[in-house]
């Protein structure tokens, strides 16, 4: 049976983050790919111009078009930018009962200013955590939900994890993308215990759409089939994989995307 993913999410007129680094990851690793889409932006590789936001009930209608005829095995949620938005989100998981829920919570940009209104973010610490099978923020990010400073060890990431598993998260994946050193750790933690996932630090300024593009992989792992922890893993694998060949590519003047297509061009 083919394996089938969405990804609910803003468009990147860009093309390196958003749907279309979703849909671009699904297809290098073999799943096919649908999509809600939530958002417009004028977007390229220097930063976002505009944003044209979708109405909540044309997103139900989306969601209700591709879960009443495709066989979904996973969902990736990106940024949702109004509490209805995520409320109509939510309602649709509940309505056509989703299995495994990749959230992404996209709430801070890159310069530390705040994407989601309070009114948002408590919609979506209360509809969409408690929903997700596994939650996947990075330092900022996972500071932003839990009202807390940004962490500053590895001891710290997991308190961090372990504070939303307690709100309600299955697993969340604590990305320390956005921290120093020659690694880049992560850690998955789970009512369990945590695993470690480390890769070498990539010097590169294209690294547009990385966030996206792992919990899109992730999801993709999900649609397949593979247990959470192999998901996850091969996910991280394959993000490290397209970060190393971004400088492949010349696309634009900004920050540039992933090399989502490396092992085929």
């Amino acid at each position: 049976m083919t394996a089938i993913a969405v990804t609910i999410a803003g468009s990147d007129s860009g093309g390196g983050a958003g749907i279309q680094a979703d849909l671009k990851t699904f297809s290098a690793l073999g799943v096919y790919g649908a999509s809600v889409i939530t958002a417009l932006t004028a977007q390229n590789t220097r930063g976002v111009q505009a944003i044209h936001d979708v109405p909540p009930a044309f997103i139900a209608e989306q969601m209700d078009s591709v879960f009443s005829d495709l066989k979904v095995g996973a969902v990736k949620i990106g940024m949702l930018s109004q509490a209805a938005v995520i409320e109509a989100v939510a309602q649709g998981l509940d309505r056509h009962g989703v299995r495994h829920v990749v959230l992404d919570p996209v709430m801070v940009a890159t310069s530390g200013d705040r994407l989601l209104n309070p009114d948002a973010v408590l919609a979506l610490r209360r509809l969409l955590i408690p929903r997700a099978s596994i939650v996947t923020p990075n330092l900022l990010e996972a500071a932003a939900l839990l009202d807390q400073p940004v962490s500053g060890t590895e001891d710290d990431m997991l308190a961090q994890g372990q504070a939303l598993i307690a709100r309600g998260a299955k697993a969340v994946l604590v990305k320390g993308g956005h921290g120093t050193g020659e690694t880049s750790t992560d850690l998955l933690v789970t009512p369990e215990g945590k695993v470690r996932l480390e890769a070498r630090r990539i010097a590169t300024r294209n690294t547009h759409g990385t966030g996206c593009t792992l919990s899109s992989a992730i999801a993709a792992g999900l649609a397949k089939g593979f247990p959470l922890g192999q998901a996850v893993s091969e996910a991280k694998d394959y993000v490290t994989a397209a970060i190393a060949a971004s400088d492949r590519l010349s696309i634009g003047a900004g920050h540039g995307p992933t090399h989502h297509f490396h092992a085929f061009w």
